[in-house]
């Protein structure tokens, strides 16, 4: 049975919810904020240069059609030099057919639930004392903390994205873009 993993996310939703949020149709929090600020292209179409590693392999693994369908969603994308920190060969690998599986993984680790602008992850971590547990589409958990006035993601393993350009809003959700990639347990 999957129980820890769905007490993950119970218990994420919760400390979400707790920060002036609005329950949405996907049952994911968002804050008024974040529907009201909604863009004109979904988040498959408003990927750009800066993104073309995450959008290529978003492709490669089929999300594509799902970031560009109603949502809402969250999505940590990696900036293209976060993809230069993996070791040689990794990305290539992940973009091939065979690897579809463990690169849908990899990706929905870094999609949450809902419409979360930045000061919503703020308020969650104050709510927390200094950190808040954000369940992912991957069935993971990702821990938000501060550090240096940046909000930093943690990954089950210990490995950090800091999020360098937040709130870019979507139709269907809002983008935060964040120096790393966040690994799956």
């Amino acid at each position: 049975m999957r129980i820890a993993p769905t007490l993950c996310a119970a218990a994420a939703a919760l400390m979400l919810a707790a920060c002036d949020s609005t329950s949405n149709d996907a049952g994911g929090p968002k804050s008024e904020a974040a529907g009201n600020a909604a863009g004109d292209k979904t988040i498959a179409s408003g990927l750009g240069a800066d993104d073309s590693r995450f959008a290529d392999a978003a492709k490669a693994s089929g999300l594509d059609a799902t970031l560009a369908g109603p949502g809402p969603y969250t999505v940590l994308v990696p900036a293209n030099s976060a993809f230069d920190k993996l070791p040689g060969g990794v990305l290539d690998t992940w973009l091939e057919p065979k690897s579809r599986a463990q690169l849908t993984k990899v990706l929905t680790g870094h999609i949450l639930p809902g419409a979360i602008l930045e000061s919503d992850i703020g308020k969650a971590i104050d709510n927390g004392k200094g950190k808040a547990s954000l369940a992912t589409f991957g069935g993971g958990t990702i821990t938000a903390t501060r550090e240096g006035g940046k909000i930093i993601l943690t990954d089950s393993a210990g490995g950090k994205a800091a999020v360098i350009a937040a709130d870019n809003k979507r139709s269907n959700g809002v983008v935060h873009q964040v120096d790393g990639i966040l690994m799956p347990s």
